[in-house]
C-alpha cells in the first residue's frame, strides 16, 4: 500500500514529465526533423542512456524477473530470442551505414539501400507495414505490463469508490494502464524526440539508484537466509534438457516450465542463436532504437551511441532484476502472485516490491517503474509517427505539406496510434502471449 511519501514522489515525476512536454514543445515544432529526430543535435551519450532508458521497460523488466525466479542463471540465454546483442553488431557497423544515409525512418533507408526500384518500393511498403504492425504490438505489451503492475498498488477498492461504472476484475489492469498511458502521450506527442530523451534521463537516474538500492536489499537478505533452489539453478550452463525440477521446493513452478516450452534447452537455444545472427547482421530492426541511431549529429557518434547503450543498460537492468529473483525465491510464501484467482508469475516484480521496499524508496522505485513504461512507449510511438508521416504522409499523399500540416499529422497520427494500441490491449490478457 503506498503512503503520503511514495505518492508524492510519484505525482513529482509525473508533473516532471508535464514540464518537460511544455518546455520543448517549441523545440519540436520548428521542423520535420526536430519533432522526430530531435534536430539531429543531441549528443551520442544522451542519446545512449536514452537508448537503454527504452529497453529498461516495466514489461520487459517484468518477463525477465519471472524468468529468472524460474530458471535461475540459465535465464541469461533466453532474452537473445529478441535479440539483444544486436546492438554490439549496431555498434560495430550498422548504425555507422546507418546514419551517413541520412534519411528518417528505416523504411526510407530500404530505399538508400536497394534504390527505389520495384524491388526497393516493395520492400519500402512491406517495412512500412511491418513497423507500425509492431509498434502497435509493443505499444499494448508495455500497456498491459504496466496494468498488471499498477493494479497491486492501488487496490481497486480505493479507485472504484470514484468511478461511476462497474469494470470487470480481469479489465482492472487494462483500466489502470490507459490512465498512465495518457501521460506518456502528452510529453511525447508535444515534445517530439527531445522531450522522450530528456524523459529518459530523469528515468535512467531514478531506476540507476533503485536498482542499487535492491541489489542491497537482496545481498543482506541472502546473508541472513538459506537460498533453496533446485540442482542447476545456480549453474548458467546446459545440456540438450533443461533438467530443473522445483518439486518439493515450489511445486508450481514446474507447471510454469512445461508451459513455457523450454525443456528441451539445446535445441531452442541453437534455434534462437542462429536466428538472433541472422536477424541482427540483416539490419536494425525498425522501431525506436533507429530513430535513436538517425537522431545522433554523424555516423561515429552514431555508433559511440550503440556502444554506450550495451554498457548503460545491462549493470543497472541486472542488478534490480537478479535482486528481486532472489528475493522472490527467498520469501515466496509471502508473495501474492494471483490475477482473478489463478496463478501469475509475472506478478513476481510487483508483489516482490509491495513486500520487501521500503516507504520512500517504493516512491523512487515506482516512479522510476512507470517512467520505464513511459519511455519504451513514448519512443515506440514516436517511431510509429515517423513511419505514418514520412513513409505514408509525405511520400504519397502530400510531399509539399507545410510545417504546420507536418505539425498537426505528427499530432494526428501520434493519438490515433495510441487509441489503436489501448484496443489492441484490451484484447490481451498477459505480457507472455503478446510477446510471443
Amino acid at each position: 500500500m503506498l503512503q503520503g511519501l511514495d505518492i508524492a514522489i510519484i505525482l513529482a515525476y509525473l508533473v516532471g514529465t508535464i514540464l518537460i512536454g511544455l518546455a520543448l514543445r517549441k523545440k519540436a515544432q520548428k521542423s520535420k526533423d526536430d519533432y522526430l529526430l530531435g534536430g539531429k543535435s543531441l549528443p551520442w551519450y544522451m542519446l545512449g542512456l536514452s537508448n537503454a532508458s527504452g529497453m529498461f521497460d516495466i514489461s520487459g523488466t517484468m518477463w525477465l524477473v519471472t524468468l529468472t525466479f524460474v530458471y535461475g542463471f540459465k535465464s541469461i540465454w533466453i532474452p537473445w530470442l529478441w535479440p539483444v546483442f544486436n546492438q554490439v553488431f549496431l555498434m560495430i557497423y550498422l548504425s555507422a551505414w546507418l546514419r551517413r544515409s541520412n534519411v528518417t525512418t528505416g523504411a526510407e533507408w530500404i530505399l538508400f539501400r536497394f534504390s527505389s526500384g520495384k524491388g526497393g518500393r516493395r520492400s519500402h511498403a512491406i517495412i512500412v507495414v511491418f513497423a507500425i504492425l509492431s509498434c502497435l504490438g509493443f505499444l499494448a505489451y508495455g500497456f498491459i505490463g504496466l496494468g498488471k503492475f499498477v493494479e497491486i498498488f492501488i487496490p481497486w477498492e480505493i479507485v472504484s469508490a470514484y468511478i461511476p461504472f462497474d469494470i470487470p476484475p480481469a479489465y482492472i489492469p487494462h483500466f489502470y494502464g490507459t490512465i498512465f498511458t495518457l501521460f506518456a502521450v502528452f510529453y511525447s506527442v508535444l515534445g517530439g524526440m527531445s522531450g522522450i530523451v530528456w524523459t529518459d534521463l530523469l528515468q535512467y537516474t531514478i531506476m540507476t539508484v533503485s536498482s542499487i538500492a535492491i541489489a542491497v536489499i537482496a545481498w543482506l537478505a541472502v546473508g541472513e537466509n538459506t537460498l533453496n533452489v533446485p540442482d542447476g539453478w545456480l549453474n548458467p550452463f546446459f545440456n540438450w534438457e533443461l533438467n530443473l525440477d522445483w518439486s518439493g521446493i515450489i511445486d508450481e513452478v514446474n507447471t510454469k516450465i512445461v508451459s513455457d516450452g523450454y525443456s528441451l534447452f539445446g535445441i531452442f537455444f541453437m534455434l534462437m542463436v542462429f536466428k538472433g545472427i541472422l536477424a541482427s547482421i540483416a539490419g536494425p530492426a525498425p522501431n525506436y532504437d533507429m530513430q535513436k541511431i538517425l537522431s545522433t549529429k554523424s555516423p561515429l557518434e552514431a555508433a559511440k551511441m550503440s556502444a554506450f547503450s550495451i554498457f548503460a543498460l545491462m549493470p543497472t537492468r541486472y542488478l534490480m532484476v537478479g535482486g528481486f529473483s532472489i528475493l522472490a525465491v527467498l520469501f515466496y510464501d509471502r508473495l501474492d502472485l494471483t490475477t482473478a484467482g489463478l496463478l501469475d508469475f509475472e506478478k513476481v516484480l510487483p508483489a516482490s516490491i509491495e513486500q520487501f521496499v521500503p516507504v520512500g524508496l517504493l516512491g523512487l522505485l515506482l516512479a522510476g517503474l512507470l517512467a520505464a513504461f513511459m519511455s519504451t512507449f513514448a519512443g515506440t510511438l514516436n517511431a510509429a509517427q515517423a513511419y505514418l508521416v514520412n513513409d505514408i504522409y509525405l511520400k504519397y499523399k502530400n510531399p509539399q505539406a507545410s510545417s504546420s500540416k507536418v505539425k498537426m499529422m505528427n499530432y494526428s497520427s501520434g493519438i490515433v496510434v495510441v487509441i489503436i494500441s489501448i484496443i489492441l490491449g484490451f484484447f490481451v490478457q498477459d505480457v507472455n502471449s503478446i510477446l510471443q
